[in-house]
């Protein structure tokens, strides 16, 4: 369904996933330096994941997958909303100097942000169709 857009609109689709992720990170991480590798990471994942989806057996177009790299973003970005306090307080410590030999990081957490990723994924191989 919309793998139909036209690739203009899936390509400001996948611009505003990145840059949602970006400024999400942004904002958390308060180092332009990894905002912009962030940036140029998730680029680099977009292509990838056109050209993986180029070589599946199924052949998935340069469409569907910007679709569902967009969807993977803004579920990566949705998973990443509930810990953003614990992320704030751990950046803020790597740039105070502060080493911790283990950082915390509750598996609801994890769980949060698997779930979010998997049912954006989910959503996105439904109307990528």
């Amino acid at each position: 369904m919309l793998a139909q857009l036209p690739l203009v609109y899936l390509l400001l689709m996948a611009a505003f996933a990145t840059f949602l992720f970006c400024l999400a990170m942004d904002r958390w991480i308060k180092v332009r330096k990894l905002t912009v590798l962030c940036a140029i990471i998730s680029v680099g994942c977009c292509l990838g994941m056109i050209v993986v989806g180029n070589l599946q057996y199924q052949h998935w177009n340069a469409r569907q997958m910007l679709v569902l790299y967009s969807f993977t973003w803004i579920g990566i970005t949705i998973g990443f909303l509930p810990p953003r306090k614990l992320l704030l307080k751990y950046c803020e410590e790597w740039r105070r100097g502060v080493k911790r030999e283990k950082y915390e990081y509750p598996a609801r957490y994890v769980t949060y942000a698997i779930i979010s990723v998997g049912l954006m994924d989910l959503l996105a191989f439904v109307l990528a169709k």
